[in-house]
Order: structure tokens, then C-alpha cells, then sequence
């Protein structure tokens, strides 16, 4: 029998050892605040246009935003209930409670559920760009109003909305650069500051609460704790590796995109005839195929469309438990139902699509949904 086909594999260019080995031997600088790292947050800034500090995860991203927003008890912040548990956590670890809101059947939030959820209480509200995709940003801000907007914008690197950059329309955004999204470092993240008035603090954060970083720009004569803060500075080792894809990312990405759209031609037209959804960008997005995923009928058809998948070699799981089902997530729930998120939470299903997938591979997995789709029609 063929070796199974995973869901992801981290992606492999044949140049991470030589980075690594430099960072090691010739900058002789491991930690973070090193050669890669700068060079890793310039390529970023040259691409986002917005200040972006590499962190040690996307999770971590996000708890720098709830304590630069300086979330308390009693507070509370909009969330989508169909999300990561790290997007809830970063808020809920500040003592704010969440308000779980639905999200439309493409996985991103539902803005009249958010407009419907908005009480004097709000403190923040958290967007999540499921897939590369977004909401109507633009009308996120209005609904928003002076209420600051966070971008869990982990999925998003190069996405964009009506042109520009997901991650830089709200006062933060975070991206993720674990080894399941489209570029990685193992495990890394960014948090992309666009309101200038939180850019000294997050660097102050960042650094354990010291001001290290304008001491090491010759700013101050020495730097010692002027906030609170955590070590949340990515190595150089990994930023290092994380350099290595970024600069063959359109390289990257064009692969991705051709295992997308080879998705979307053969399985797309039978997946409709079943009533089927295929997870797609809204017109306004320009997509960074993070992933691509069907929404199948049901519970039942889709855990039968999973077992076939592996009985045949393939990897193909779901996504996510919806927040709000969860043990932790029902006791800060209203108790309201979320339909599409139920929906979704029972009935999504991703594809492998990683950019060392071979052609060979990719055929296999065609193949086998095809035959699914075929039998179920």
C-alpha cells in the first residue's frame, strides 16, 4: 500500500541548515533581537506597511494586544466562537469575559451577530480571517466605531482585503508562523502594531518589561524594567529558518495556489451538485490558499468521508470544536445558539495542502474525494 499522505508537512527548501549554521557560526547570536530577526520584521514591514514585531507565537501576539489594550475583570471582547482556543485565552487571561458571536459559512465573523453583541462593557473586538479571508472589514471598523479592533490574522500572510494587507486594519493584528500555516518557524508568530500610540509599549512588553531595545538603538545611556512584560522575542535560530521562506515566498505561494485551484476544478462542481460548500474568499479578499476545505451535509457524512479518505491513504481532518461547545467555552456562554459555527464545527473538513505535496500525491487525493463525491451523488 502507498505511504499515507498527511494533512501538512512543515515546508522543506534545502536552505534551513545553511541559515541556522550562519546564525550559529558567523552572527554567533542565537537569541532573539539578532541578524535574522531584523531582517526577518524589515521583509514583514516591506510587506504589511505597519510595524511588526516577530514574537514567539501567534498566541503570543495576541496576549501582548489584550495587554496593550489593558483588558480587566469585568471587561468583556467580541470573539468569534469558531476560532482556535488561543484567541479566547489572550483576552480571557486578562480577566475580560468572552461574547461568543456566529460567523457566516466561510468561517468569518458574523457582523450583525457582532452589532447585535455590542453592549457599554466592550473593550475589544476580535476578527478572524479564517482561511486568508475576512469579513467586510470596512464595515467592521464602522460597526466598531471607537471600539478597538484586534486581527487574529493567523492564516492571512500576503491575504488581502480590498488591497490591503489582512492584520492592518485594526489597532493590532497577529500572525502565526507555526509549522501548519503557509510559511513557518517551527513555532513563531508576529504582532503587527498599526496604532503608533501602542509601538513603544509592545516593544517594552515584548523584552520582559524593559526598555532594552532603545538602549540597544543607543536611545537611552542603559535599560532597565519600566512595565510589565514577558520573554516573547523569537530566537534568531528560529528566525533564521522563518527567513529562508520569506524570501521564496511567492515561490511558496505559487505552489500552494496551483494544489488549490486543482482542488477547485475537480472537486468544486461536484461538491455543488451535493449542496456542498466550498470554503472561498469573499470578492473582496485576494486569498492566500492557507487551506482548502469542504463543508459537508452533516455529522455522519462527514465522519464517512473522513474514514473513506484514510481507508485510502488520506489525511483529511476537521476543524475546530466550536468554542462555545467546548467544557471551558459553556460556562462563559449566553447560552445563545450559533448555527452556522455549529454547522461548520460538524461539518468542515480540510484538505492536505502544503507546498511539498507532489503532484503524484495531490492526484491521489483527488482521486479518492472524487469517488466520495461520485458515490454520494
Amino acid at each position: 500500500m502507498s505511504a499515507s499522505i498527511p494533512f501538512n508537512k512543515p515546508v522543506h527548501l534545502g536552505t534551513e541548515l545553511d541559515a541556522i549554521a550562519q546564525a550559529i557560526h558567523v552572527s554567533a547570536h542565537t537569541a532573539g533581537g539578532g541578524p535574522f530577526g531584523k531582517k526577518c520584521e524589515e521583509r514583514l514591514e516591506g510587506l504589511l506597511k505597519a510595524r511588526t514585531l516577530l514574537v514567539t507565537s501567534c498566541t503570543h501576539a495576541l496576549e501582548m494586544a489584550g495587554m496593550l489594550l489593558g483588558l480587566k475583570p469585568g471587561d468583556e471582547f467580541i470573539v468569534p466562537s469558531f476560532t482556535f482556543v488561543s484567541t479566547a485565552n489572550a483576552f480571557l487571561l486578562r480577566g475580560a469575559k468572552p461574547v461568543f458571536v456566529d460567523c457566516d459559512l466561510d468561517g468569518n465573523i458574523d457582523l450583525a451577530d457582532v452589532q447585535r453583541s455590542i453592549t457599554p462593557r466592550t473593550k475589544a473586538i476580535v476578527a478572524v480571517h479564517y482561511a486568508g479571508s475576512s469579513c467586510d472589514m470596512r464595515r467592521l471598523l464602522e460597526l466598531a466605531g471607537q471600539i478597538p479592533v484586534v486581527e487574529d490574522a493567523a492564516q492571512s500572510i500576503t491575504a488581502t482585503f480590498d488591497g490591503k494587507p489582512l492584520g492592518t486594519f485594526g489597532a493590532m493584528g497577529a500572525l502565526s508562523f507555526h509549522e501548519t500555516k503557509n510559511i513557518g518557524s517551527g513555532e513563531g508568530g508576529a504582532l503587527i502594531v498599526n496604532d503608533p500610540r501602542f509601538v513603544e509599549r509592545a516593544e517594552y512588553i515584548r523584552d520582559k518589561g524593559t526598555n532594552r531595545r532603545r538602549f540597544l538603538n543607543g536611545l537611552v545611556d542603559k535599560y532597565t524594567w519600566v512595565d510589565e512584560g514577558s520573554s516573547y522575542v523569537l530566537s534568531d535560530l528560529n528566525a533564521a529558518y522563518l527567513w529562508t521562506q520569506l524570501v521564496a515566498l511567492e515561490q511558496i505561494q505559487a505552489r500552494r495556489r496551483a494544489i488549490y485551484e486543482r482542488y477547485e476544478a475537480e472537486l468544486g462542481p461536484l461538491a455543488a451538485k451535493l449542496g456542498v460548500h466550498v470554503v472561498s474568499p469573499s470578492p473582496h479578499v485576494k486569498g492566500n490558499q492557507h487551506l482548502f476545505a469542504l463543508v459537508m451535509n452533516s455529522l455522519e457524512q462527514r465522519s464517512r468521508f473522513i474514514t473513506h479518505m484514510k481507508d485510502r491513504g488520506v489525511m483529511t481532518p476537521f476543524h475546530y470544536v466550536a468554542l462555545h461547545k467546548s467544557p471551558m467555552g459553556a460556562k462563559l456562554h449566553d447560552g445563545r445558539a450559533l448555527p452556522v459555527t455549529e454547522r461548520l464545527s460538524d461539518g468542515l473538513v480540510r484538505f492536505p495542502l502544503f507546498y511539498n505535496l507532489t503532484d503524484a500525491d495531490l492526484e491521489r487525493v483527488i482521486a479518492a474525494a472524487q469517488e466520495f463525491l461520485h458515490g454520494a451523488a
